[in-house]
């Protein structure tokens, strides 16, 4: 019996799902459960280099933290394509057109790739020109121009992975991408050591070969995933001939995927953002920084599950005509999310500096660090609700709506509010504020993470994302808004199937 077959009564596959009907939490569990464990499996890519570097050396794990929000830039841009073809996937399944899902896949896959490679040629180039920007001490700058160069030209690859894992989640199958992430998983930790420290003839490269060895794990899972997706055995199938880029249907995507990608971009230049702040501390502080945003990610893979499952649920809901399952779907998300997320907030505020031990154990990092976790650890709830409206929104097609909650409250709140409570600018003598103290850094985390989730959900109430239907024959499009899914078809002619976007 395969492994699959014993994990059978804890998984379902997506032949044994009905998203768009029965019980909503248990449609929603069997969907986001593996992809929690490819979320964990995902970031311990992450985690092996600041496991492994934090015992290499603090400049190492510094020029990680250094070149980990840079990473998450550029793979952010890739990630709104992604979205786009994992929510026309879905509502083409959802309205049982299996033709029309190929056609989004394939057209995708392709748009993705050449996306990667572009990206990677450009970062490539510009990268330590970028990290210069950080204003960081050369001992840092130098490896962390080092590991990005890398993973720059290893981003088609990562690209690659990501858009697999994305149309199989349109399609319901969360169960082969997380078969496939533990594979290369294991890859990675198995080579990572070798590369970092060198063992025989292999010479030490540290930083560099932690950014190596991410690369070659995450080609192989992209290969893997590319091989099934061609096979068509399991959740989408691609085909070679509906790959080639259509100008038309290119500009279909780009429509839902640019903003999904000013979402994610919104988000990432954030972190970017915040860390030019982080590095007019030492040291110890930009490391602590890196070690929490890196345990932040893993705390917050349970909402990023449910984020997926619930833009998955709303777009083949959506497609099915099911709006009533999409409001019930959203909201028993975002108290589930909120829950679970509480719950992980209490046990980090507990253990905060054994936490941050796992990673450097310098007491300078450990302190700094577990005051970040701290700070932010009883907001890790909102954080969930958040993240829980930002899937339906997407999975409805308003990818502009989750696009300007993230720029305007991470990008306009957490940034000001970062800045003035560090840099005593505030002439006031009141707990941290009127000292210079990263302190402010960390309060603005907390403070943003509050108001977006209020606002995530007041504006989901509203029901702006109503009115959408698969035919393209909406009449209450948010055209001005410039949201893609709203009043225009997405299959007005094309070459390929006939497809309408919500």
């Amino acid at each position: 019996m395969s492994l699959r077959n014993r994990l059978s009564g804890l998984f379902k596959g997506q032949s044994e799902l009905d998203l768009t009907d029965g019980s909503i939490p248990k449609s929603l569990f069997f969907l986001s459960l593996p992809i929690v464990i490819t979320n964990l499996l995902q970031v311990s890519y992450n985690l092996a280099d600041t496991f492994w570097l934090g015992r290499y050396s603090t400049e190492a794990l510094a020029a990680i933290s250094l070149g980990f929000p840079l990473v998450y830039l550029f793979i952010s841009l890739g990630l709104g394509l992604t979205v786009a073809g994992s929510v026309l996937v879905a509502q083409h399944t959802g309205a049982d057109d299996a033709a029309a899902a190929e056609y989004a896949a394939s057209q995708t896959v392709s748009l993705t790739l050449l996306a990667g490679m572009g990206f990677g040629m450009f970062g490539f180039v510009f990268v330590a020109d970028l990290l210069q920007v950080f204003g960081a001490e050369p001992a840092v700058l130098g490896p962390a121009t080092d590991y990005m160069e890398v993973i720059s030209l290893g981003l088609p690859f990562l690209f690659g992975f990501t858009v697999f894992i994305a149309l199989m989640r349109g399609a319901g199958d969360t169960i082969t991408p997380m078969f496939v992430m533990l594979g290369t998983v294991v890859l990675n930790i198995a080579i990572d050591p070798l590369l970092i420290f060198g063992v025989g003839p292999i010479p030490e490269l540290g930083v560099e070969g932690a950014a190596i060895a991410t690369v070659l794990s995450r080609g192989s899972a992209m290969i893997v995933g590319l091989w099934l997706m061609l096979r068509g055995s399991h959740g989408i199938r691609i085909n070679p001939q509906e790959m080639i880029p259509d100008a038309e249907y290119v500009r279909k995507i780009l429509r839902l995927g640019v903003p999904a990608s000013i979402e994610n971009t919104g988000r990432a230049i954030s972190v970017n953002a915040v860390l030019v702040i982080v590095t007019l501390f030492a040291t110890p502080v930009v490391a602590a920084f890196g070690v929490g945003i890196r345990v932040f990610s893993m705390i917050f893979m349970p909402a990023i599950a449910i984020d997926r499952g619930v833009e998955t649920m709303t777009g083949q809901n959506i497609g099915a005509g099911r709006q009533d399952r999409v409001v019930a779907t959203n909201r028993f998300a975002a108290k589930t999310s909120f829950l679970i997320l509480s719950t992980l907030g209490v046990l980090t505020f507990i253990f905060a500096p054994d936490i941050i031990r796992l990673f450097d154990d310098s007491p300078a990092v450990v302190a700094e660090g577990a005051t970040f976790l701290r700070w932010i650890a009883p907001t890790f709830g909102f954080v969930g609700v958040l993240r829980a409206y930002s899937g339906g929104f997407r999975g409805a097609g308003k990818t502009l709506t989750a696009a300007a909650i993230a720029v305007l409250l991470f990008g306009f709140i957490r940034l000001p509010i970062a800045y003035i409570a560090s840099q005593d600018l505030i002439p006031v003598d009141v707990w941290f504020l009127g000292t210079r103290t990263p302190t402010g850094i960390w309060f603005a985390f907390a403070v943003s993470g509050i108001i977006a989730a209020t606002v995530a959900a007041s504006w989901f109430e509203l029901g702006t994302w109503r009115g959408t239907d698969l035919s393209g024959s909406s009449d209450d499009a948010d055209q001005s808004g410039g949201d893609a899914t709203q009043g225009e078809s997405v299959g007005e002619t094309d070459p390929g199937p006939t497809t309408s976007e919500a």
